[in-house]
C-alpha cells in the first residue's frame, strides 16, 4: 500500500530481465538521450534487444507486456551514469525490481523516481524468473518495510539499502515534491529574515 509519497508496498506481474552485466547503453541506447524529455523514454526501453530487423523479437519485454516487477541479474545498470535508464523502465510501467546487484548510481536513480530495487542471492532470482515463465499472469509483492517478496506460495527474505528504504518508507525519496509541499515553510522563513528584501 502506498500513500501519497509513502512507498511501503508494489506489486504486480512480472519480467524476468535475465543477464549479467546489463549496462545502461543496453537498457536505454545512447542515440536516444538527445531528446529534452522523458516523454518517450518507454518507447526506446532495451530497443536494440527487442528488435531483429525492425519487428519485435521474443525478447521478455514484449512478450510480458503489462509487467510491473522486472526480475534481474547481477550487476544490472552498469555503464555510464545515464537517469534515462531507469526513466525509461518506470515509463515502461516498471514500478519494482528484484535483483542480485545494482550498479550503485542506478540503484540510487531507482531511489529518485520510488522504484525500490531489492536485492537476494542468485539461486532466488533465477526462481524468481523461471517461475514468472511458468506464471506470466502471476502475481508479484515486494514488501519495502518487512524486505519481502512473495510470489505464489512462496515468500523471500530481500535487502533492500537503509537509504532507499528509509526515503521510501518515509516518502522522502521525492525531491521535488518534498520542496514544494514545504514550500510555505520556506516562505514563512523567508519573511522573517532580516537580510531577505520583500516584495513590499
Amino acid at each position: 500500500m502506498s500513500g501519497e509519497n509513502h512507498i511501503t508496498e508494489v506489486g504486480g506481474t512480472g519480467v524476468p530481465i535475465p543477464g549479467d552485466d546489463i549496462d545502461t547503453d543496453q537498457i536505454l541506447p545512447a542515440r536516444f538521450m538527445k531528446e529534452v524529455t522523458f516523454d518517450n523514454m518507454a518507447d526506446y526501453l532495451f530497443y536494440d534487444a527487442r528488435r531483429d530487423d525492425g519487428e519485435f523479437n521474443d525478447h521478455p519485454l514484449n512478450r510480458f507486456d503489462g509487467a510491473s516487477i522486472a526480475v534481474i541479474n547481477s550487476n544490472f545498470g552498469c555503464g555510464s551514469s545515464r537517469e534515462h535508464a531507469p526513466q525509461a523502465m518506470m515509463r515502461w510501467g516498471v514500478d519494482g525490481i528484484v535483483g542480485e546487484s545494482y550498479a550503485e548510481i542506478f540503484r540510487d536513480n531507482c531511489k529518485s523516481l520510488g522504484i525500490p530495487a531489492v536485492t537476494t542471492d542468485h539461486e532466488t532470482v533465477v526462481e524468481l524468473q523461471e517461475w514468472i515463465e511458468d506464471n506470466p499472469d502471476g502475481e508479484i509483492d515486494i514488501d519495502v518495510e518487512n524486505e519481502e517478496v512473495s510470489y505464489g506460495d512462496t515468500t523471500i527474505d530481500v535487502e533492500i539499502d537503509d537509504a532507499m528504504k528509509e526515503a521510501l518508507v518515509e516518502g522522502i525519496w521525492d525531491t521535488t515534491a518534498l520542496m514544494y509541499s514545504n514550500r510555505s515553510k520556506v516562505e514563512e522563513t523567508t519573511a522573517d529574515l532580516p537580510y531577505v528584501e520583500g516584495d513590499d
